[in-house]
């Protein structure tokens, strides 16, 4: 799996760095999220947990993924800033389980 970042442009008023990205895989299927985020923070040199990953597309039967990461400077600016549905596809927050309860 190999990564080349096409774009990269700081957001200084956001407090992150945001890059699309192009992911070949010929010999792989889709990379997975996870992968894909450990990859991505590697090209960035950047922690893994502050990277988030916002889209991921890949094209039928094609070895090629693009998409769209966010490097965030700390976790909380991370936390405060993201959205709870990509905070959760990216692992960054754990769902709560609802206690099952009786009557």
């Amino acid at each position: 799996m190999e990564i080349e970042i096409t774009n990269k442009r700081e957001n200084a008023l956001l407090k992150r760095t945001e890059v699309y990205f192009k992911v070949e895989h010929p010999e792989e299927k889709t990379p997975k999220r996870d992968a894909v985020r450990g990859k991505v923070a590697e090209a960035l040199k950047v922690p893994r947990e502050l990277v988030v990953i916002d889209y991921m597309r890949s094209e039928y039967g094609m070895p090629l993924t693009v998409g769209y990461a966010k490097a965030y400077k700390s976790a909380d600016d991370l936390k405060s800033v993201e959205r709870e549905h990509i905070k959760k596809r990216n692992a960054v927050i754990k769902e709560k389980k609802e206690e099952e309860g009786g009557e």
